[in-house]
């Protein structure tokens, strides 16, 4: 009897030490898995020459000749989604949040063996950010002709639809995209620091003015309209840039325009199109650290967890009955990652100062939280009503048609012709699997009621976006290392 109480007692504690690793033998998900796959995608999205370390062997080189039109060099960048353009406000938030995961999450990065391929897709961004701007007061946000680009169902590698090129500068100013522009450079610059100082302090000093671009010509751009209209205006993108050039120079002045001059809105969204709550998350930390002048944005952050946390009082936004954020059709899931993104940085932030939530009369933990933020990752993967994951070649059922060009059309040969008129008879229309796997790409995800139709043809549930997978970066990231 003495020796098995002994046995039960260490088998006790054992239980409590490894419980995590239990819950992930049963039933739970192979996160390191999800987040190698997660990057993969992103490499699917790049344009131009493509690397010899490629991972996508079903991608080409693609736009080589971007940029002509207007006589400067805009080879290079990525494919928002699943169609041919490229978009400057989406690509630029996916740096940013890329970059972020990269700092807040490094040790667990480096853990999972995963930093260089999240410093590679930055760089990819970087890069071309550096060509769109290498012209004074000048930044290009666009290539390629939205509406002629989807009359054409064709692999980026055949397209031969007009590249037209989009520019803001003083007379059209396009404050959202110029500010996004500068978060992006200014976050990468830190990601940067130690590894390459001269290439870092390029990527800073074009922030800068970047971000006095955003400020001495201020006005909203609807030439990305209607595909990405800036619906929430460009205070929330000013906010954001000014919180990454603080953070990335610690001068005062960027701090005297976040107190002086910024808006600081409540709201229960972070996306592409909205940034507040980001940036205020992002400056609780600075709080946290005892920087002055920055509490109201620690509690617009407090206000934004208890806005979505489900069981907060104050709770304001849908969750569907399996439990998943809700927010609008189209691409639905970036809510959800987005959410779950603030909502680890933030549990982490708490965590480590040894603080909880206060929503009203309910106090909640860092782990509760946290556990919030896993559920909307688990969720993706497979832990619905569906029983179905959504990250593409992940898990069970994964979606088979995602709504993406260069997946879904055969191999072409260089040159080969294609009749645009056809190509939706040929290619899009079809319901049969994509002929190549694109790996790792979250799609658009289910409807408010859990329903999914995995069809090509049925965009709002089937078409990924590559902001999408950079908000999940650091919640897998977390959840991997956690997990290892």
């Amino acid at each position: 009897m003495g020796i098995e109480r002994v046995s039960w007692a260490i088998f006790l504690i054992w239980l409590s030490t490894f419980q995590g690793y239990l819950l992930l033998v049963n039933g739970g998900f192979n996160y390191k898995e999800a987040l190698t796959k997660s990057l993969i995608f992103l490499e699917a999205q790049r344009s131009g020459k493509l690397p010899s370390n490629n991972r996508v062997p079903w991608r080409g080189d693609s736009g080589l000749d971007d940029g002509k039109l207007a006589n400067v060099d805009l080879v290079g960048g990525y494919y928002d989604a699943g169609d041919n353009v490229k978009y400057g406000l989406p690509m630029a938030f996916t740096v940013t949040t890329l970059s972020w995961a990269a700092i807040f999450y490094e040790k667990e990065l480096k853990d999972t063996k995963e930093l260089e391929h999240v410093q590679d897709a930055i760089k990819w961004g970087t890069d071309y950010f550096l060509k769109a701007c290498s012209r004074r007061k000048r930044l290009y946000v666009q290539v390629g002709d939205p509406v002629e680009d989807h009359e054409c169902w064709i692999r980026p590698e055949n397209m031969n639809t007009t590249r037209t090129v989009l520019k803001i500068d003083s007379k059209t100013p396009g404050s959202e995209i110029a500010a996004e522009t500068s978060a992006a450079m200014s976050s990468s610059a830190i990601v940067f620091r130690r590894i390459d100082g001269a290439y870092s302090r390029r990527l800073l000093n074009k922030a800068k003015l970047l971000f006095h671009m955003a400020k001495s010509s201020k006005g909203t751009y609807d030439g990305e309209c209607p595909f990405y209209c800036s619906f929430s205006g460009y205070n929330d993108e000013m906010m954001w840039a000014a919180a990454w050039l603080y953070l990335a120079t610690q001068k005062s002045m960027y701090l005297k325009y976040l107190t002086e001059e910024t808006i600081s809105a409540r709201i229960t969204e972070f996306s592409w199109d909205l940034k507040y709550a980001g940036a205020q998350v992002l400056l609780s930390q600075l709080h946290f650290q005892g920087r002055d002048k920055l509490e109201t944005f620690k509690n617009h952050a407090d206000s934004f967890m208890c806005s979505v946390l489900p069981d907060s009082p104050y709770r304001q936004i849908s969750l569907s009955p399996g439990g998943f954020v809700h927010l609008r059709d189209g691409a639905n899931t970036q809510y959800a990652t987005g959410t779950a993104f603030l909502f680890s940085v933030y549990s982490d932030l708490l965590s480590q100062h040894k603080q909880k939530l206060t929503c009203g009369d309910k106090e909640f933990s860092p782990k509760h939280l946290f556990d919030f933020a896993k559920s909307q990752i688990d969720y993706i993967l497979g832990k619905n009503p569906e029983n179905r994951s959504y990250m593409v070649g992940f898990g069970k059922n994964p979606p088979k048609q995602p709504h993406h060009r260069g997946a879904s059309v055969p191999t072409l040969k260089k040159g080969e012709a294609v009749n645009c008129g056809m190509s939706f008879v040929y290619w899009c229309n079809k319901e049969e699997a994509n002929p190549h796997e694109l790996t790792g790409a979250i799609v658009g995800g289910p409807d408010r009621n859990d329903k999914f139709v995995d069809k090509r043809t049925a965009s709002s549930y089937t078409e990924p976006c590559t902001y999408i997978n950079s908000l999940a970066v650091g919640p897998l990231a977390k959840l991997a290392s956690l997990h290892n």
